[in-house]
């Protein structure tokens, strides 16, 4: 099973809690910081300390590289050895778990659970951090271009529980904010309990050869993040509820001085005044994210990602509508199932539905907003053709 998250302390708790509440069970992790040596440390530990260490040599001068290859080896090496109930990989930093995920399940071995551990009380400041993941010594690779808000933003929502850390800092707010963000996750208190392996009082073993009963430990039931670990993950299924085409998106909100706007609508985006309303857009939330049209490019599914003050919009390939009829047997079933579950007479699929979730949220403002970087009326009886002779102010953006 998989452990991540950039809040080390709340991960590294979730770990040592595992490793107490499973007996037998180790943990491997790869320690990326050393890379400006040129080597990963590898360490495989227990619950009473650290059973082997070593140094893969980095990849192609990426020490996620170096992750990547040696991580699968090493599994099976412990799973030759038989004597590993569950083993807990155990994260870097900023590694995200949906590609360590996947290049387990590709290597042949089976994921049970994917964690993300959490400190509430740093929620926010983490989402609000724009800084590059290389200022803070948190690159994964001499390439590595992300921020520390959208790592965190992929590591909270991919993880389907969230391990959360005792913290007398986190308030309402921060609680709120976190089941805004992530409503389908299954959240697991940390907690100090009692230890799955100890003797349950009273528990006795069956009567010896010799006519005497002796006490025996017999285990308690797992604790719940124990039971979360072994629970079992689907990659592929993890994957497609990230796809932008099918996400299963936040719904609508408002607690705690915390809401989530939901925005749907069948009209198109003006390329030019939406691009002029990007820094707002981005700027309205703490996290906000989606798909959208452009009238310029109508076939074209975009993909909205925004934390930290920056944003990300990228193609995400084509709008189930634009395509023809032979061409669908080759996409996904649950691709196939979320279009047809939100399909419209007229452009199919095609259509803006865009997720804003922050602490005092601006709700009308930025419903205004975005209803004025849509077509208007006279815009939008024009059609098709008119459409795509719009400014294309996005090209520079996506880099066509």
């Amino acid at each position: 099973m998989i452990v991540g998250g950039l809040h080390a302390d709340a991960r590294r708790a979730a770990v040592a809690r595992l490793l107490a509440d499973v007996p037998g069970s180790v943990a491997l992790h790869h320690d990326l910081a050393t890379a400006a040596a040129g080597t990963v440390v590898r360490t495989v530990r227990d619950a009473t300390g650290v059973l082997d260490a070593g140094e893969a040599p980095l990849v192609n001068d990426c020490a996620c590289c170096a992750l990547r290859e040696d991580l699968v080896p090493e599994l099976e090496r412990l799973a030759d050895a038989g004597r590993t109930p569950l083993a807990v990989v155990e994260l870097w930093d900023s590694v995200e778990p949906k590609a360590m995920a996947e290049v387990v399940t590709a290597g042949g071995l089976t994921v049970t659970g994917v964690i993300t551990a959490v400190d509430p009380a740093l929620l926010l400041p983490y989402l609000g951090n724009g800084d590059d993941l290389a200022d803070g010594g948190l690159a994964a690779a001499a390439t590595d271009q992300r921020t520390v808000a959208d790592t965190f933003a992929r590591q909270l929502e991919y993880a389907p529980v969230l391990a959360i850390a005792e913290s007398p800092e986190a308030d309402d707010e921060d609680r709120e904010l976190l089941a805004q963000l992530h409503p389908t996750a299954r959240q697991v208190p940390i907690g100090h309990g009692d230890l799955a392996g100890a003797p349950a009082p009273g528990a006795f073993a069956a009567d010896t050869a010799d006519g005497l009963t002796v006490p025996a430990p017999r285990r308690r039931p797992l604790s719940p993040l124990a039971e979360a670990a072994l629970a079992g993950f689907d990659v592929e299924s993890a994957a497609a509820a990230q796809h932008p085409a099918c996400a299963l998106l936040p719904a609508e909100a408002d607690a705690h001085g915390v809401s989530t706007l939901v925005w749907q609508q069948r009209r198109p985006f003006h390329p030019e005044r939406l691009y002029a309303a990007l820094e707002d857009l981005t700027c309205a939330a703490a996290r906000s994210r989606g798909r959208f049209w452009l009238a310029d490019k109508p076939d074209t599914l975009f993909h909205w990602d925004a934390a930290g003050g920056a944003l990300c919009v990228e193609s995400a390939g084509p709008w189930l509508a634009s395509l023809p009829d032979a061409a669908w047997e080759m996409v996904p079933p649950v691709r196939r199932a979320a279009a047809a579950l939100d399909w419209h007479p007229e452009h199919g699929d095609r259509g803006q539905h865009l997720v804003f979730t922050s602490p005092g949220l601006d709700r009308d403002g930025l419903e205004r907003l975005l209803e004025s970087c849509l077509l208007t009326d006279a815009e939008y009886a024009a059609g098709r053709d008119a459409w795509q002779r719009l400014p294309h102010a996005f090209d520079t953006l996506l880099e066509v």
